[in-house]
């Protein structure tokens, strides 16, 4: 894919940001023995992420206003533009060595996310996306799968835990959905649900209580490789209302509609 340079720019961060947390993902087994110190590391690691990412990004566009899960928001001498960046999204896979985690970072502007990466170090797999040209999957076009009934597809979502407020009403969605698809998958990482639903991996995918830099990189993705997303209530915001659908063509309305019916 020819992306333009922020796109170059952004693909760029996301490498170097994520060749420093696989360095530290390979010390995370050593640290099992202490689930403080693990955390600590981890947290030690998600913090240089995104301070490799923001010296890369805003050291090239220094006027682009920021969101980061780690340092917040800041705003930028042109308040059209905004990155958004995830720089460790599935920190918790990431504490217990499984290695399902990515980098985010997405480029918002006038409100709309114009470019998005999301980079699975630990597999290798760049997923990109820029508004009218396209995702793609280490250079490889990406569709979303063609699937139409809804009982063969598998749709993911996040189910939440530690006390999180959303989890009565997802495990309502839960029971009505199982029973009419081909199963569910939790694997915990928002970007990359995403990124599978533009890969044709997932069929949809849906969370409720997700915070927009989990999600910002993954909605172009899917959009670009031909799919639909949207809030969980109609009409309302996707960012503003911290949830999110998305899927193909032929099943994101009967995802909305099962979704939709509680």
């Amino acid at each position: 894919m020819q992306g333009s340079a922020n796109l170059n720019l952004m693909i760029k961060a996301a490498r170097k940001a994520g060749r420093a947390l696989v360095k530290d993902f390979r010390e995370v087994e050593n640290l099992q023995v202490s689930t403080k110190g693990a955390g600590d590391f981890v947290t030690k690691a998600d913090r240089e992420a995104e301070r490799i990412i923001k010296e890369e990004l805003r050291g090239a566009r220094p006027t682009y206003g920021w969101l980061g899960e780690e340092t917040g928001e800041a705003a930028g001498e042109d308040p059209t533009r905004r990155w958004i960046v995830d720089p460790l999204d599935g920190t918790t896979n990431f504490l217990h060595g499984l290695p399902h985690w990515a980098v985010s970072i997405a480029l918002e502007h006038k409100g709309e996310v114009v470019a998005g990466v999301v980079f699975d170090a630990a597999k290798d797999e760049m997923f990109v996306a820029e508004k009218g040209m396209g995702a793609f999957m280490n250079d490889q076009r990406l569709r979303v799968s063609g699937r139409r009934h809804m009982i063969e597809a598998i749709f993911a979502t996040g189910i939440p835990f530690a006390g999180r407020t959303a989890l009565p009403a997802t495990l309502q969605d839960l029971a009505r959905l199982m029973p009419v698809c081909a199963g569910v998958r939790r694997w915990g990482s928002a970007a990359l649900d995403l990124a599978y639903v533009a890969a044709g991996r997932y069929d949809g995918y849906w969370e409720r209580g997700i915070q927009s830099w989990d999600m910002a990189a993954g909605l172009i993705l899917v959009k670009e490789a031909g799919g639909f997303v949207s809030a969980v209530r109609e009409g309302q915001d996707i960012f503003g209302s911290g949830s999110v659908i998305a899927g193909n063509a032929e099943l994101f309305q009967p995802l909305c509609k099962v979704l939709r019916e509680g």
